[in-house]
Order: structure tokens, then C-alpha cells, then sequence
């Protein structure tokens, strides 16, 4: 029986994954590992999901996977207040725009950048 779950986004460069995560989209951390110097692995809330970031070197230390860091064969999908006032903080803040926000279907305004390691964040509001 699954109890919980998390996304998982490995990365090469902590302190940039931090910065846009932390900082940036201002998540706020739920756990660390380990607690002094760079974390590994660090979880954290947006809502009711978690989001994990771990080191690509960890993965491979620990467990012999060799993560494809920023393939966009996925991407992350917060739900915001306002796509434009977010998607104006965080391109600001120097991440890179996929696609400026637009209106989409149901409803749904849309814009969609890349974290410092290239993995898609799609900003997604109501309209209404």
C-alpha cells in the first residue's frame, strides 16, 4: 500500500536547483540531507505535492542510476496565483522562457520556463 509519494528532479548543481526552487518560486523546505555543507537531497511543499531535488552524483553514488539532468521528458506544474506576475519573477530572476504566458483551454493561462538544469516548470492560473 502506498502511503505517499514525490517527484523526484535530479540535478548537477545544488545551490542553482535551491536558488530557483527556494528562492525563486519560494517553496519551502521539509527536509535535508545531509543537515551541514551542500544537501543531497532536499524535499520540498507546494501544496499538497512534494518536490524532491537530489544530487545526479548521489543517485549515481547510491544506487548506480545515471540520471539525463534536464531532459524534458517531463515537466514540473505549479499552480499560481497569477502567471504573469510569476512568470515576470522568475524569467527576472534569469530563468529561461519556453513560452510566454498565453491563454490555453479550460479556462487556464499558461506560461512554461526551464530550472537552471533545463527540466520544464509550467505556471498554470484560472483566468476567471
Amino acid at each position: 500500500m502506498i502511503s505517499s509519494g514525490l517527484v523526484n528532479v535530479f540535478t548537477h548543481d545544488m545551490q542553482a536547483a535551491l536558488g530557483f526552487y527556494q528562492g525563486v518560486l519560494a517553496l519551502p523546505e521539509t527536509f535535508r540531507t545531509p543537515q551541514d555543507g551542500v544537501p543531497e537531497h532536499v524535499e520540498m511543499s507546494a501544496g499538497g505535492f512534494v518536490l524532491a531535488i537530489s544530487s545526479a552524483e548521489a543517485a549515481q553514488r547510491v544506487f548506480g542510476l545515471t540520471p539525463e539532468v534536464g531532459r524534458p521528458a517531463m515537466s514540473l506544474v505549479f499552480w499560481v496565483d497569477d502567471v504573469d506576475a510569476t512568470f515576470g519573477a522568475v524569467t527576472a530572476a534569469g530563468a529561461p522562457s519556453v513560452a510566454a504566458p498565453h491563454d490555453t483551454g479550460n479556462d487556464n493561462r499558461n506560461a512554461v520556463v526551464r530550472d537552471p538544469d533545463g527540466t520544464l516548470v509550467e505556471l498554470v492560473a484560472k483566468r476567471s
